[in-house]
């Protein structure tokens, strides 16, 4: 079923933000804090049986520090720098192996798979450690921690990691650093729209079904996926919900919409239980870079699948030719 708003309703919703004061002054002092510590991103070539593909096991260091692991991938034919693609992860998934990341790789472009710290699944191994609370990946449920201080909170730390993926990307000679271009679904088009709040001179960025946009709506609208932890411990933590949720206002894709230039194409999908369409169409309205949305009428938190994986790759096509 239809899980939101109407349609013609969406296409103009475009509610208010609930930014906390102060909120740029957070962000450049934890962008700041973390590059207090060297990038020291490191390469090591590895053989993934794949012939055509360079393919790089790749590590840097992220938030406090901390090392995070990814792949780097691109074309053995490349002539000269390539247009490169930062990929992040969606909520309880790792970064897999390297022949999971084929499709910008064979469409030309280098490719850097940001794993994600403190997440995996069964059937989606990371090999990122999260050493603020949680040690060692493990299963989903990281909507509550740290959640009653912004300083503390995980998406703080996630978020961080992936501005400084696109500063190892940007920095690798293979790479063109004027055509990044920042890329994920759920969540990982969470940490992709917060990327385009947060640096300046990327060349676009792919926002599919986005996580942690509009998120007190969200919470009273679903118990469905990492939503779902937030309304549990709403439910006990009586006292706290006030605190709790101007910590999530600091993460909120709202506020990182209205600072983003990047040309960006968005995805949303009508009957997504998961990452309710309201609060996709409300990130859409108010980003304020050049822009363009796919609507899936049909579908759920899967979204246009491959259709819209091509309408991605026909836009970036438009941007480089």
């Amino acid at each position: 079923m239809f899980t939101d708003l109407p349609l013609d309703e969406l296409h103009t919703y475009r509610p208010p933000r609930p930014e906390p004061p102060g909120f740029d002054a957070f962000w450049r002092r934890t962008l700041d804090e973390a590059r207090a510590h060297d990038l020291d991103a490191s390469f090591t070539e590895v053989d993934a049986g794949l012939t055509l593909l360079h393919t790089y096991d790749v590590a840097f260091s992220g938030f406090g520090g901390h090392r995070i692991r990814g792949w780097f991938l691109f074309p053995r034919a490349a002539d000269g720098p390539l247009p490169c693609l930062v990929q992040y992860l969606g909520y309880g998934g790792g970064r897999l192996l390297p022949h999971d990341w084929l499709l910008w790789p064979s469409a030309g472009y280098a490719t850097l798979v940001m794993d994600t710290r403190g997440q995996s699944g069964p059937n989606r191994p990371g090999d990122t450690p999260d050493p603020v609370g949680s040690g060692n990946p493990g299963v989903p449920g990281k909507m509550t921690q740290g959640l009653l201080d912004p300083d503390d909170y995980y998406y703080r730390r996630l978020f961080t990691d992936a501005v400084r993926a696109v500063e190892v990307a940007r920095g690798h000679e293979a790479v063109d650093a004027g055509r990044t271009v920042v890329a994920g679904r759920s969540q990982g088009g969470a940490a992709a729209l917060a990327v385009t709040g947060l640096v300046p001179g990327l060349a676009g960025a792919l926002i599919d079904v986005p996580f942690l946009t509009h998120i007190r709506r969200a919470v009273e609208i679903t118990d469905a996926g990492p939503y779902g932890e937030l309304t549990r411990y709403f439910a006990g933590a009586r006292g706290h919900i006030d605190t709790a949720l101007h910590t999530l206002d600091h993460f909120d894709g709202l506020n990182f919409a209205v600072r983003s230039s990047a040309p960006a194409l968005f995805g949303t999908a009508l009957r997504d239980e998961v990452v309710p369409p309201s609060t996709g169409f409300a990130a859409y309205h108010h980003y304020a870079g050049e822009k363009d949305l796919k609507v899936w009428r049909f579908n759920a938190h899967e979204g246009g699948g491959g259709e819209q994986r091509a309408a991605e790759m026909a836009f970036l096509r438009g941007l480089f030719g």
